[in-house]
């Protein structure tokens, strides 16, 4: 038996404009990671972990649990399917308001204006970006996201606006990326977890302690009113260090969440706090090797035996 845990977390499975991938590519490679996982690891739901962890107990040898972030609408078609196919258990992150349709992704709207770019330079924050190249255009994308991240949501959702009416022509009407509500219902019909991602996709840390009281609090009171469920898991938004800090935590436990999932990669253990958990992220591309060498590369010793155990030869 063990008393580690190893989080791992997507986000779509289907290509999309921040996450590009070649058509069926997400499909295929979610397919094989979960063979992968299946084979050498011992799938675990995410609520169970946590309450194994707290009580004290021990989790199955190469326990994993896994947890998707967002809402992104494949995942009734993609991701549940492909889980119930080997009877594996996910945990689904869900941010409030873009189930309502209240607000939009802004990760996404930043990648889908550069997608569609028609602008050969972009005057911004007193910098001149080249566009004239799609390499050009990748590295300013790269580069305004990283700044937006940087400041509260007002102003992120402000400056991804204006940066899309400047570069490219208005976006034409597409099928919806994320779920609704009937979708988040569906796939709480499912059996599998659901938890929250806050109202609006905040970066936690950015934010006053009223506002980030207000995301804990209201997407939970909405998620649990509007799915019939309790929801006491969280996931911090971008949840690097930096992006949630112990007033978040206190707050996040205050609202009555038991634990919260990171992006920060590594195992949890018995010492980790449960609203500081670490997870590694990964995209339907990333390879069984790579994927389980970002533990690795947190040089403890349990991690290297989770790679050595669950990575495979040849």
């Amino acid at each position: 038996m063990s008393r580690r845990l190893l989080v791992l977390g997507w986000h779509n499975i289907d290509p999309t404009p921040f996450y590009p991938a070649a058509p069926g590519a997400g499909r295929r490679g979610f397919e094989r990671q979960l063979a992968a996982i299946d084979r050498l690891g011992t799938v675990v739901p995410l609520s169970e972990a946590v309450d194994t962890l707290a009580a004290g107990g021990s989790l199955p040898p190469r326990a994993v649990a896994l947890t998707f972030d967002d809402g992104y609408a494949d995942w009734l078609d993609a991701a549940v399917p492909a889980l119930d196919r080997r009877g594996l258990h996910g945990t689904f992150f869900l941010v409030s308001d873009i189930l309502s349709g209240r607000i939009g992704a802004w990760w996404e709207e930043l990648a889908d204006a550069f997608d569609r770019c028609t602008a050969t330079s972009l005057e911004w924050a007193g910098r001149t970006h080249d566009l004239s190249t799609p390499v050009a255009r990748r590295a300013a994308q790269d580069a305004l996201k990283d700044e937006l991240k940087l400041v509260d949501r007002a102003t992120r959702v402000e400056a991804v606006s204006r940066i899309a009416e400047r570069i490219a022509p208005p976006a034409p009407e597409r099928p919806p990326m994320f779920l609704d509500w009937a979708g988040a219902r569906a796939l709480a019909a499912t059996g599998h977890g659901i938890g929250s991602h806050t109202v609006t996709h905040p970066i936690l840390a950015r934010e006053d302690a009223a506002t980030q009281r207000h995301e804990l609090e209201a997407s939970r009171t909405a998620l649990e009113e509007g799915l019939g469920q309790t929801v006491d898991l969280l996931a911090y938004p971008n949840g690097n260090a930096g992006d949630y800090d112990q007033q978040t935590m206190e707050l996040a436990r205050a609202a009555g969440y038991r634990a919260a999932v990171t992006t920060r990669p590594g195992l949890v253990g018995p010492q980790e706090p449960p609203f500081a958990m670490h997870r590694v992220v990964l995209t339907p591309l990333t390879g069984v090797a790579e994927l389980f060498g970002k533990v690795a590369r947190k040089g403890t010793g349990m991690a290297r035996r989770v790679v050595r155990t669950l990575t495979p030869t040849g």
